[in-house]
């Protein structure tokens, strides 16, 4: 008898918590970001990274030691963290030589207006020093992401 209502009270919680999750997001909570291309979007040629990240959130004194492709991993690796990576999911990038490397982190998506956005952290090793960048960024309607600030 124990066993069946401990199996009742579990199913209970579930659908309890399944029902203040669905109230959250029903109220106005956190609203997930609809996601746009899977592959980053390109403007006349030129990579649209370098124009809608802005560089990008670690200092420009550490990115000016990168060579423009590694410049273009570290983007690449932003765009794809605050596109498709859930909360705490890593996503990484390494220079072809190994030399510089970092790893950028996106948090929960919110909405400011009509736009999603996220604030997210970049730890990378440039030139054997570690940085840090941290800000937030905003979608915007071609599927690019600009930084706030």
């Amino acid at each position: 008898m124990h066993s069946r209502f401990s199996r009742f009270a579990k199913f209970a919680s579930i659908v309890a918590l399944t029902a203040v999750v669905a109230g959250c997001s029903a109220t106005g909570g956190v609203r997930p970001l609809s996601f746009g291309p899977s592959t980053p979007p390109r403007i006349g040629g030129s990579d649209a990274l370098l124009v809608s990240l802005n560089g990008g959130i670690l200092p420009q004194t550490a990115v000016i030691g990168l060579s423009k492709p590694d410049q273009l991993r570290a983007l690449e690796a932003e765009y794809q963290a605050l596109e498709k990576a859930p909360l705490g999911q890593k996503v990484a990038w390494q220079s072809q030589g190994g030399g510089n490397s970092g790893e950028v982190t996106a948090g929960t998506p919110y909405q400011v207006g009509q736009q999603n956005c996220r604030q997210y952290t970049h730890q990378a090793t440039i030139n054997g020093v570690p940085v840090k960048g941290q800000g937030a960024a905003c979608r915007n309607d071609d599927g690019s992401w600009t930084p706030l600030g």
